[in-house]
């Protein structure tokens, strides 16, 4: 459960997957984005769009939203997301940091 708002760029994040929409998901990162996946780092939008298709709406991945918290700093997010789809299927954090309204990193663990 969350009571914060939260920002447009990690509704997008959730909401373009779950509509398969990667044009959209790949537009709520930043241009020299950083995602890390259990240690598999991807740089930049078309790091980004590669983990999306290998990893994300490529597997039809669908997210629900379990929890969310700020986080220590500014622009910091702590995010529990539900996986279904044909490939990670379970519950696990996500933690994102945004920079000028978007995700700049996303850590999965």
């Amino acid at each position: 459960m969350t009571d914060i708002e939260l920002p447009d760029a990690i509704r997008t994040f959730i909401e373009a997957t779950n509509a398969r929409d990667s044009e959209a998901f790949v537009a709520a990162f930043t241009l020299d984005a950083y995602l890390n996946d259990w240690g598999r780092e991807f740089h930049g939008r078309r790091g980004v769009s590669d983990w999306n298709r290998t990893d994300n709406i490529g597997v039809q991945a669908h997210f629900d939203l379990v929890s969310a918290k700020q986080g220590h700093a500014a622009g910091s997010y702590l995010l529990t997301l539900k996986v279904s789809g044909n490939g990670y299927n379970g519950t696990g954090p996500m933690a994102c940091e945004l920079r000028d309204g978007l995700i700049a990193s996303l850590r999965i663990s």
